[in-house]
């Protein structure tokens, strides 16, 4: 059983030892993640599991080249998948009508559902986890260097493995529980409440060093004007959704 410390100092963690997770550990791991929440027990979704070196410096370029991905004994490119659904109906003259939004939502659910379970069985058993959300910038990239078919779409990539030594794990920071929950009915925020609600996270050493680092002025800057800009989100939403459109979706 993990306290509730455990939960709350959990952390990302993108520098691994060299030791190897055996694929028996990680299937099982896997395994168990599969019995996570899914939309109509489809279980839509696939992973795609990545231990060759090369195939890791392949997937460099599309995760922006983060260390984590060719450090990483295993690279999980987590994926919304229909084509397996689809054949199955097609093969028991069933007439499958998937391709669709609403189709590649639900898919995109059991796949972060499968995902986020996998991530916390991860952590429990030892293994450090690092969540990358690069993953649908560069989708089509992604498609290519691991042969997905129509109706797969990669969703989100998680790099696992056993955190180094020397790595001090610590927490980071979050809102207060009570600025995410809303009692009966959404309660709209107020500007006192907002500036009440992020002033823990702004107060941090680490987001006052985010502020510093880019020559801004407030941490919601850094956010807007350099790590999340308008034009990147505009350009990588049309590449992501270009590509969902050619997967047949």
């Amino acid at each position: 059983m993990y306290s509730n410390d455990y939960w709350k100092n959990r952390s990302t963690v993108r520098n691994y030892s060299s030791r190897e997770i055996p694929q028996s550990i990680l299937l099982d791991m896997l395994d168990k993640a599969s019995h996570a929440p899914t939309t109509g027990n489809m279980q839509l979704y696939s992973v795609v599991i990545t231990r060759d070196a090369e195939m890791k410096k392949k997937l460099a370029p599309a995760h922006f080249n983060q260390p984590t991905v060719t450090s990483a004994p295993v690279v999980l490119t987590f994926c919304a998948d229909y084509n397996r659904f689809v054949k199955w109906c097609e093969a028991s003259n069933a007439s499958p009508g998937y391709n669709n939004f609403q189709s590649f939502m639900t898919a995109v659910l059991d796949t972060a559902l499968f995902a986020q379970q996998f991530n916390t069985i991860a952590e429990q058993s030892g293994l450090g986890c690092c969540y990358l959300g690069t993953t649908t910038y560069n989708a089509p990239m992604i498609s290519e260097i691991l042969g997905l078919p129509t109706m797969v779409v990669p969703v989100t990539t998680i790099t696992v493995g056993y955190p180094a030594e020397d790595i001090k794990v610590e927490g980071v920071g979050r809102l207060p529980i009570d600025a995410v929950c809303h009692s009966e009915k959404y309660n709209d925020y107020s500007v006192e409440k907002i500036k009440e609600i992020y002033k823990e996270k702004e107060q941090r050493d680490d987001s006052k060093r985010f502020v510093t680092e880019n020559g801004k002025e407030t941490l919601a800057q850094v956010f807007t004007d350099v790590r999340y800009t308008k034009d990147a989100c505009e350009y990588f939403s049309k590449v992501y959704h270009d590509f969902i459109l050619k997967q047949g979706f």
